[in-house]
């Protein structure tokens, strides 16, 4: 896998793409392949390199939660066949937030990176309150010797394609135009912890996943997905039916979780690193008026996830 670098250890000099590029969707890859080029003849080659911030802008200086369709560690995973060698995150403080912009591309692409080259798309902006735009980023850089390249804006009908419209889609619950604005399938990973047995006790057990709190995740509800178990001994994709959200009708009270039902498949998994696939959204959460009827509705959930995951998944791969 990729390194992941402050810049006071990033490999330089280098070819820098610079955004957030959250979901590293078909737009971001466009500025990154402006970067994993070969440099003109006779000049030093360069480290393609992809560099963040972190954490978002926003939330230090609004204090808003900024939830992630990539963390830093899923990431990397996706950088690494596009030819980026590292990625770096730069610290974002409010020290940075108030540099003007000449002295943003100074003191961190020049000096600390040593940029050849930078890639970015035509809506980036910078500096403090983001006075500065691609044409002060063009000027600035080359004089410090920097080639930037502005990337246009990648349309998709009548919308560009952007990290907004993926979360859209995702908060709708439409998994398959998230994964077609991704161009690869939406996916997060957790821990499975310790419940409290109610889905054994209803004959339905479930794996219990503890999802790190800056991950986005899709609307709540039940959905068809394929299961992962991670690291030494791992299997998978393995059918299953996902519960995201609370349990109206066991406990209303409790707060949302992620609770994976593996089908016909009975594994120890606590303790265990579990990355999911959601498929389709079968249905939003309800409550019912006893536990008859919700096991009644699970195994019909658990039916569709069945004929679902044979249908959507990898062909031949899942197993039920």
């Amino acid at each position: 896998m990729i390194p992941l670098h402050d810049p006071s250890s990033a490999l330089r000099p280098t070819a820098v793409a610079l955004g957030s590029f959250d979901g590293l969707h078909r737009g971001h890859r466009r500025v990154i392949a402006a970067v994993t080029a070969p440099m003109p003849a006779g000049q030093e080659r360069a480290v393609p390199t992809v560099v963040s911030f972190w954490p978002h802008p926003r939330e230090v200086l609004h204090g808003e939660t900024r939830l992630r369709l990539d963390l830093p560690e899923e990431k990397l995973e996706l950088l690494e066949p596009l030819g980026i060698e590292q990625l770096v995150l730069v610290p974002f403080t409010r020290e940075l937030a108030a540099l003007t912009p000449e002295p943003f591309v100074r003191q961190v692409l020049a000096e600390r990176l040593q940029a050849r080259r930078i890639a970015v798309g035509t809506n980036f902006r910078f500096g403090v309150d983001r006075r500065g735009d691609v044409d002060d980023l063009a000027r600035i850089g080359a004089s410090f010797g920097i080639d930037v390249q502005v990337v246009p804006m990648l349309w998709d009908g009548a919308e560009r394609v952007s990290s907004s419209r993926i979360r859209r889609a995702l908060a709708a619950g439409d998994i398959d135009e998230a994964a077609r604005l991704l161009e690869r399938p939406y996916r997060f990973s957790g821990q499975v912890v310790s419940g409290r047995g109610l889905g054994r006790q209803l004959g339905w057990p479930t794996a219990n996943l503890a999802v790190d709190g800056r991950k986005f995740l899709p609307l709540e509800g039940v959905y068809a997905a394929l299961a992962w178990r991670e690291g030494e001994g791992g299997e998978g994709p393995m059918a299953a039916v996902m519960n995201l959200g609370p349990q109206p009708t066991v406990d209303p009270l409790a707060p949302s979780a992620v609770e994976v039902h593996l089908l016909e498949r009975r594994l120890e998994l606590v303790g265990a690193h579990l990355t999911v696939q959601p498929l389709r959204l079968l249905r939003r959460q309800q409550a019912f008026a006893s536990l008859e009827d919700l096991s009644r509705q699970i195994q019909l959930d658990a039916d569709r996830a069945g004929e679902l995951c044979r249908t959507l998944g990898p062909p031949g791969e899942a197993s039920t």
